[in-house]
């Protein structure tokens, strides 16, 4: 009797929650759009700092340049392991389409207005690594 209460609690919520629907695509689909205020697509001046400790992350948006930019450098950023942060973007299908020029990389939909106050970052595409910024 003890394991059938588990089993019928599953069902019973299997049943509630209706067809199979990916959870990563509920979740997502409720936090976009994603909008950036503090910076746009463009030219980001390259900027050796110290940010010892830091992990690779890079910003990018679902513009022209930042697709570009993303095939460009899709294998060198998969070398560093570095997750990208999508800072402006529509929908989950505009989303998507960029995960699909790099199916190999992390790419999560961030608003990065914080991140611009903390770091002299006006622009993306941009790659942020312990030794700096550059594009």
């Amino acid at each position: 009797m003890k394991h059938l209460i588990p089993a019928m609690l599953l069902f019973t919520v299997a049943a509630i929650a209706g067809p199979a629907v990916p959870m990563q695509a509920l979740d997502e689909a409720r936090l976009l759009p994603v909008i950036t205020h503090n910076l746009h697509p463009g030219q980001q001046p390259r900027l050796a700092l110290s940010l010892p400790g830091m992990t690779p992350l890079f910003l990018i948006g679902d513009d022209p340049l930042s697709t570009e930019w993303l095939r460009q450098h899709r294998d060198a950023l998969k070398t560093l392991h570095a997750t990208g942060l999508v800072v402006n973007v529509a929908t989950l299908a505009r989303l998507n389409a960029l995960r699909a020029i790099a199916p190999k990389l992390t790419l999560l939909p961030v608003s990065a207005d914080d991140m611009a106050k903390h770091l002299p970052i006006t622009a993306y595409p941009v790659l942020i690594t312990d030794k700096g910024l550059e594009q």
